[in-house]
């Protein structure tokens, strides 16, 4: 059933990726097309706490979609989860006329949606996460642009490598996601690759960077998830670097971290997030609400939030009690296939980085 808006409101929330911008210029001006003014939350749900709004429109989003970041600002906001929280938030909301709300992040970003959801504010979740760790969609905008960023900088770390014979260590950001790692090594032809997905064999990749030196290689680039770590909680980059010294090979770690999160998006993040931007407002314009706009065999479609969490946690192992309680058993099987085919694509897509580093 359609639903006439006179006014909806738009914010960013945990990391910022490239791309965002590109969604709230999207999100303004589909909502200008059908008369709806359009209300930005300046920090994420803080300022949406704090009463810290910026009206928007045509003009205020020209030439932001080429630009990293997000021109709403994000703050993470732990309080927005009490009850107290919550109150402020449909305050502001209340007092500003603001009838629904479309949230700009990850998984966190969607929790706090769905919340105001169940407060019958409707609201619509579009993904900006580098991590591309959301389990209900193929995509998360910013992705793309994070995996040219490092690969850009491991082509420079190469030419050093090359000239002196030696082996970088590169860590990237993701999490407990290794999927920038995974699909930045393959493409910048990395020796070895490390991620949390997949056990490591140590053992084997330091004999496999010895016999590449010994054949002729000078260059030697391993890229590293900075999620994982060893048994004490060391960074594996740094731990595998002393491995390789102890075992004569001259090697050099590279933490990259923030420099992968932001930068001018690409243009595979300016489109998914105009489509996925112009789709949100339709959605919401459509009566529908508590939903997240994902991209699967490269359609964007819209599911519930809820749905998105759960199989989100059954993924990474963390189901909690009665998360499959709302569930029919249909749906459940759905998502434990979900689940294994991505694990198959993640392994399927190890094994070629290995194939490829002979």
């Amino acid at each position: 059933m359609a639903k006439t808006f006179k006014k909806i409101g738009i914010l960013t929330s945990g990391g910022d990726a490239p791309g965002m911008n590109a969604e709230i210029r999207a999100v303004v001006r589909k909502a200008k097309e059908y008369g709806i003014d359009v209300i930005g939350i300046d920090g994420g749900y803080k300022g949406l706490m704090d009463d810290k709004l910026i009206e928007l429109d045509q003009r205020t989003v020209s030439n932001v979609i080429q630009k990293g970041g997000t021109m709403l600002h994000s703050i993470r906001c732990p309080e927005f989860a009490s009850p107290e929280g919550m109150e402020k938030a449909l305050d502001t909301l209340k007092k500003y006329g603001i009838e629904a709300l479309v949230a700009i992040g990850g998984d966190g970003t969607f929790r706090g949606a769905t919340d105001l959801s169940r407060h019958g504010i409707p609201t619509v979740g579009l993904t900006g996460t580098i991590d591309n760790d959301i389990t209900a969609t193929d995509y998360t905008v910013g992705f793309d642009t994070a995996m040219n960023s490092v690969i850009n900088a491991v082509d420079q770390l190469r030419d050093t490598a090359e000239s002196h014979q030696m082996c970088m260590i590169v860590e990237v950001m993701g999490r407990d996601c290794g999927e920038i790692a995974l699909m930045s090594g393959i493409a910048s032809g990395a020796a070895a690759v490390v991620i949390p997905e997949v056990p490591f064999d140590e053992a084997y990749a330091v004999q496999h960077l010895k016999e590449l030196r010994a054949s002729g290689k000078r260059n030697l680039l391993v890229i590293v998830s900075e999620g994982v770590k060893t048994a004490d909680g060391t960074m594996y980059g740094e731990h595998l670097l002393g491995v390789l010294k102890a075992n004569g090979v001259d090697a050099r770690f590279v933490r990259l971290g923030h420099l992968v999160r932001g930068g001018n998006p690409t243009l595979r993040d300016r489109l998914t997030a105009s489509r996925m931007g112009a789709m949100g407002v339709d959605l919401l314009v459509e009566g529908k609400s508590d939903l997240v706009v994902v991209e699967l065999e490269g359609k964007l479609q819209p599911i519930e939030i809820n749905y998105a969490l759960v199989l989100d946690r059954m993924y990474k192992g963390k189901l909690k009690d009665g998360d499959l309680d709302a569930f029919i058993p249909e749906q459940i099987e759905k998502m434990k296939a979900t689940c294994a085919a991505k694990k198959a694509e993640i392994e399927k897509l190890y094994r070629l980085s290995q194939d490829l580093s002979k």
